[in-house]
């Protein structure tokens, strides 16, 4: 009863999370969804793949867009026009996520709003798959309570957490530079992300 409890309020508190004005675009709280088991998924089939480069190197992630098509169209176009170029990452948890994605990261000025901001354009779609999980090196569209309302914002597991599977979109899977995510830490800048045609 107590952990159904714990795991019901920590879901209700993402509902409520806003400074100022706009809701803060989240991944799940730690305690609310945490898996024990780093289980990476298998290397999808061949489709797009999005290239990080980063001030500690470079990861890239597969595309998923037959299971997730908005959301890969949304991300790509938002790479392609350099929306992501010169942000910093925003939230490192240690075996959980690292999360960017906030344009706001630019200015050091405005760090109390980090977590925040966005393209202004949210998807309007959720798209969960039963398919694609929260593993380890899964990538998923943080939102501010319901998936429809992802924009920007987006993190990669590092570890997994079945728990969250069904409430956040994984769009993607990193098949190179997981110890590049492993090292990131908060105000790391990505330096630029790219998206290039699958192997």
């Amino acid at each position: 009863m107590t952990t159904r409890l714990s795991v019901a309020l920590a879901a209700a508190a993402l509902l409520v999370v806003s400074i100022g004005s706009g809701a803060a675009d989240q991944a799940p709280a730690r305690g609310a969804a945490r898996g024990t088991t780093p289980a990476a998924e298998p290397r999808p089939a061949a489709g797009p793949i999005l290239v990080i480069d980063t001030v500690k190197g470079q990861i890239q992630i597969q595309l998923f867009p037959a299971e997730a098509p908005k959301t890969v169209e949304h991300i790509t176009a938002l790479a392609k026009r350099n929306f992501y170029n010169g942000l910093r990452v925003h939230r490192v948890e240690p075996g959980y996520v690292v999360q960017f994605g906030d344009p706001q990261t630019r200015d050091m000025t405005k760090r109390e709003r980090w977590g925040t901001g966005g393209s202004g354009k949210p998807i309007g779609a959720g798209e969960p798959s039963a398919k694609h999980k929260h593993v380890l090196g899964a990538v998923a569209m943080a939102h501010p309570g319901d998936p429809k309302f992802a924009d920007s914002q987006m993190y990669i597991m590092l570890g997994a957490a079945p728990k969250l599977d069904g409430g956040y979109t994984v769009f993607g899977q990193v098949i190179s530079g997981m110890d590049v995510v492993r090292r990131l830490a908060v105000t790391d800048v990505i330096k630029k992300i790219s998206v290039k045609a699958g192997a």
